[in-house]
């Protein structure tokens, strides 16, 4: 009984008994109002590299630490900017301040969310529950926007030491919210949406002809107990196979990521044990793509888009600059002891509240095994139909894998553009059709 009452206690402290004001909304999405981020001896313009990569470990993740000290990658230093989320989500947020509380123990599902970010104050070091939280406001956040597609995405599969391309797919990948949406009508959910799906993700692979027409879709529900529904069409096999929960932690299609990589994280919330190790400054991959030297090797698109270079040790890194960025420290470690996976841990840019900027995933054996980082754009430097859409626009990605020495690596063209997914789209009968 003793116990109970204590769990009740805690559970209700960590629902109740932080609650957030406007000031910490405006904190959340204006972290540098006060002043810039800064760290002894880095300045915009340098470059990081292996010769005096020791200086700034501090201001590193312990992944791209390891990749710039072993010499294969260096980072250029940008200025920090803001990425300022769309008014439409900052206004939600404001207008469903203190809405949102947490299940009576973690892993349950919240209760009382409307639209926005659900816990948008400061993360307490003494609030048990206070990376749970972080990981709700990554469900709940942005991400790209109420729907967006990338189209084209190349991804490469890269030997690390020879740097030879083992092989690209040409991917159409797009994302829709059906619920909690704030800006694209319509607001504030698509229906009929009798399953209660919160938001799906369609993808289709246009190369190479081996892989042409294969197509993925996951469907994610509101109810956070739910398992996603996963479904897999092989163009070659003509059929739609329904994924078990298991191959969500399999390799894709033979890549270095997992579909539980996606985005950084694509999985449930229920799925971790979320644990807020602390707030420091850290380089992220953060740029304006129109500044950037871009790739000569991949034609521009009709329209003159021109795609991110990569360099380094096989190819394996996008050449982009680095801000320093105001992040939250997050590890998620598997519930399930089965799961290959031992723990992760994610830098999120405190403005943005993504998880995929940078972070790191270990093996069972609690050694790092894989290092993710997800280069974000301006959406004000980027394409027109991006421009003021208040969205850090992910523009090039490396999943590289210490262990074997091999990388996946993305090019994108992210266009935030409604018309584009319609919601016909992330249904199982569009598999079937999809040729």
């Amino acid at each position: 009984m003793k116990k109970t009452l204590i769990a009740l206690l805690m559970a209700g402290l960590a629902g109740s008994a932080f609650a957030a004001t406007e000031a910490d909304v405006d904190n959340s999405f204006n972290p540098y109002k006060n002043g810039l981020p800064a760290f002894p001896g880095l300045k915009a313009g340098m470059t990081i590299s292996k010769a005096n990569v020791d200086q700034f470990k501090e201001a590193l993740g312990a992944g791209v630490f390891k990749l710039i000290k072993d010499g294969s990658m260096e980072i250029k230093i940008g200025e920090t900017t803001q990425f300022s989320i769309s008014k439409a989500y900052v206004d939600a947020t404001k207008n469903n301040l203190n809405k949102t509380k947490l299940g009576a123990k973690p892993g349950d599902m919240i209760s009382g969310y409307v639209a926005g970010r659900p816990f948008p104050e400061e993360p307490d070091a003494k609030d048990p529950r206070a990376g749970e939280k972080l990981a709700w406001n990554y469900k709940y956040g942005v991400n790209w926007g109420d729907g967006a597609i990338i189209s084209p995405f190349y991804w490469q599969y890269r030997n690390m030491q020879s740097g030879q391309v083992e092989k690209e797919i040409n991917w159409d990948f797009h994302f829709l919210n059906f619920m909690h949406r704030t800006k694209d009508a319509p607001v504030p959910e698509i229906t009929p949406n009798p399953s209660g799906i919160f938001r799906a993700i369609y993808v289709k692979a246009h190369e190479p002809q081996d892989l042409k027409n294969t197509q993925l879709l996951i469907q994610r529900f509101e109810d956070d107990a739910k398992l996603d529904d996963a479904y897999l069409y092989l163009g070659f096999q003509r059929r739609v196979r329904r994924l078990a929960q298991g191959q969500a932690t399999d390799s894709f299609l033979g890549s270095d990521l997992m579909i539980e990589d996606f985005e950084g994280y694509n999985g449930r919330v229920s799925d971790m044990k979320w644990t807020y190790k602390g707030t420091k400054n850290v380089l992220l991959p953060m740029w304006n793509h129109n500044e950037l030297k871009l790739a000569s090797d991949k034609p521009a698109e009709a329209d003159g888009y021109k795609y991110v270079n990569f360099h380094g040790q096989g190819g394996c890194f996008a050449d982009g600059t680095w801000q320093l960025r105001k992040v939250y420290v997050l590890e998620a470690a598997p519930v399930n002891p089965n799961h290959p996976v031992s723990k992760r841990v994610f830098y999120m840019d405190v403005q943005l509240q993504n998880l995929n900027g940078s972070n790191e995933i270990y093996d069972r054996k609690g050694e790092l095994w894989k290092v993710f980082m997800v280069g974000k754009s301006h959406a004000d430097h980027h394409l027109p139909v991006n421009k003021g859409s208040g969205i850090g626009i992910d523009d090039a990605f490396s999943m590289v894998d210490l262990q074997s020495k091999h990388c996946t690596t993305g090019q994108f063209k992210g266009q935030v553009d409604p018309k584009k997914n319609p919601p016909r789209l992330f249904q199982v009968q569009n598999l079937r059709g999809g040729d």
